[in-house]
């Protein structure tokens, strides 16, 4: 599978600034690019107490038409995060486009930050479906930093954990480190696209990843805006648990429970 992080800086509540550099980033993506990876809420910027409702979108808006639409025109998927607008309530979402299903699966954040947990409400299930062959999970930002939430989809046997991401400093260090521990635990890739830029009081770290299932880095940026491309070579899942399987070996329960549905999507719920 060819794929591509899009480390990109975004503005808060710019709703139309946002969509237009993700289609453009789409529309320059390379002609043989399977999946094109954006950062946490890239189309709408962060809740703030002042500004939620006002920046959330509706899943079914034009905002998400239009990126439908480019990745029919495309042939791509496209794992997109934005804050959502559910009713009463506002959602940290994640979302995986693909041509043939259009919304293909939803997420919604789990593990808030601590700033965004009086804005948002928390997700309650770990979502994975399959696409092209291959099982692809969604995380968000603060979600890596739990062991149990990677392990979650691996329990599924997902084969790729994608992550929209949203650190900021001093924190960069910590997603680098927790997305090379997640692959090497699960033995699954994990490919992870920060923000860059500035935000409002803070400056994101960049350092956009993919990780092997070995732990090993397979393509990487620095704190600027820029795009990582790679192949991700699923064989390599066979190669890192031939000789010991960690979901086999291990002897500590996974809390939760899981539902299948009959359209080959798995849920995670939480306890």
């Amino acid at each position: 599978m060819q794929i591509e992080l899009a480390q990109l800086s975004g503005r808060e509540g710019d709703i139309a600034y946002n969509l237009d550099r993700a289609l453009t980033q789409i529309e320059r993506s390379h002609d043989d690019t399977q999946l094109i990876v954006f950062p946490e809420t890239h189309l709408t910027g962060f809740a703030e107490p002042s500004h939620v409702e006002d920046r959330a979108l509706a899943i079914d808006g034009p905002e998400l038409t239009a990126l439908k639409e480019a990745s029919r025109q495309r042939d791509l998927a496209i794992a997109i995060g934005f804050l959502e607008r559910d009713a009463q309530r506002v959602f940290n979402t994640t979302v995986l486009i693909t041509p043939e299903d259009g919304i293909a699966l939803r997420y919604h954040k789990t593990h808030l930050w601590p700033d965004e947990r009086e804005l948002v409400t928390p997700g309650d299930r770990m979502v994975c479906g399959v696409w092209r062959g291959r099982r692809i999970g969604l995380l968000v930002c603060y979600d890596i930093e739990f062991p149990e939430t990677a392990r979650a989809l691996a329990a599924m046997d997902t084969e790729l954990i994608v992550i929209t991401n949203g650190n900021m400093d001093p924190y960069g260090p910590v997603h680098r480190s927790t997305a090379i521990a997640r692959a090497l635990e699960n033995q699954a890739f994990v490919a992870m696209t920060n923000r860059a830029g500035n935000g409002v009081d803070m400056t994101f770290a960049g350092e956009s990843a993919i990780v092997d299932p070995l732990g090993q880095l397979v393509s990487e940026l620095g704190r600027d805006e820029g795009v990582a491309r790679a192949t991700l070579d699923f064989s390599r899942r066979d190669v890192a648990r031939r000789d010991y399987h960690y979901l086999d070996d291990r002897r500590i329960p996974l809390f939760g429970r899981l539902d299948e549905l009959p359209d080959g999507q798995r849920h995670w719920l939480l306890n």
